[in-house]
């Protein structure tokens, strides 16, 4: 009986100890808010911000919730970015970026995300990347593009507006492997996905048809998406769900797709994240936006505009 009383402990301690290891070996992605994601994004969410999970200890932190586990910086203005303003019921705070002194050139621009000169080992979900994903709320909170703080012309403002994305393995901070921004086509300023298949090699844009201005109105929050398919060369922007029209810029093959495949990015690690501008590790202002953002999504795949829409439509169903 003692006997039997031992093996029954012994096998209970075990059952225990194989339960504590798997909670311990569980994917990040256990971490995810599960109402706030839909449930066909999370394989793929590799870093997901909602600035609502600042670090221990660290309020200038903030903290993933995606698999990765890659915490970022909040650059300029740290806790104090955090403001209440919600882009839906279920958030209660998003990021304030911003361009602080327009007048000098500096380093003091509000801004976030995170940098490593020889890539970010936790960011390996987008090394050798089939596509990307680059989604999440924004709203205009003031005067864009900015003022151009490296140039003495009073009247000089930069040609791009920075909002949300990758950077590529090469990157001195400003180069990247899929970005959402508004930037300068043909002379007229339009909200863009710009993605780089090749470190070092050329990118391709594909701009928004529509005026940035109405598709991004002051003081509106707004769902924005770009996708990356790095096998195919598409792209595509999609605006509260909705695919938008658009059109490439650069003409021939920048992305060097006329070999066999399958093609994927290259085999570099990413040095990080950008978050409205350039330059996260902070030795440089390029591109501010003036803005918010909330509950930003950068996932490792180029995904389908029902993943989209249901994103949106999730988190819309409890708009303020």
């Amino acid at each position: 009986m003692f006997t039997q009383r031992r093996r029954n402990t012994a096998v209970a301690l075990a059952a225990f100890l194989t339960a504590l290891t798997a909670l311990a070996a569980a994917p990040a992605e256990a971490r995810v808010d599960r109402g706030a994601v839909h449930p066909s994004l999370r394989p793929h969410l590799a870093a997901y911000y909602d600035f609502e999970h600042p670090a221990r200890g660290n309020p200038a932190r903030e903290r993933d919730q995606g698999f990765s586990r890659t915490d970022i910086d909040l650059v300029g203005g740290g806790a104090a970015m955090r403001t209440r303003d919600g882009a839906h019921r279920g958030s209660r705070t998003s990021l304030q970026v911003r361009q602080v002194n327009p007048e000098a050139a500096g380093n003091d621009d509000w801004k976030a995300g995170v940098y490593g000169a020889s890539g970010v080992p936790s960011l390996r979900a987008f090394n050798a990347a089939k596509g990307i994903t680059v989604m999440g709320w924004f709203k205009t909170t003031g005067p864009n593009p900015g003022r151009n703080s490296n140039t003495a012309a009073p009247d000089d403002h930069y040609s791009a507006v920075g909002l949300a994305g990758v950077l590529s393995g090469d990157s001195d901070g400003h180069a990247v492997r899929g970005l959402l921004e508004i930037i300068e086509v043909n002379g007229e300023l339009r909200l863009v996905a710009l993605g780089r298949r090749i470190d070092g090699a050329s990118s391709q844009t594909f701009a928004a048809s529509g005026d940035w201005r109405t598709l991004l109105p002051d003081g509106e929050w707004v769902f924005l998406a770009a996708t990356f398919d790095f096998d195919t060369g598409a792209m595509a922007l999609y605006r509260n769900g909705q695919r938008l029209d658009g059109f490439y810029t650069v003409p021939g093959d920048p992305w060097d797709l006329s070999g066999p495949g399958p093609h994927r990015a290259s085999p570099t690690d990413p040095r990080g994240i950008k978050i409205g501008g350039s330059f996260p590790q902070n030795t440089g202002e390029r591109n501010p936006c003036d803005c918010r953002m909330d509950s930003l999504m950068f996932l490792n795949r180029a995904v389908d505009g029902d993943r989209i829409r249901a994103q949106y439509h999730l988190s819309n169903s409890g708009r303020r």
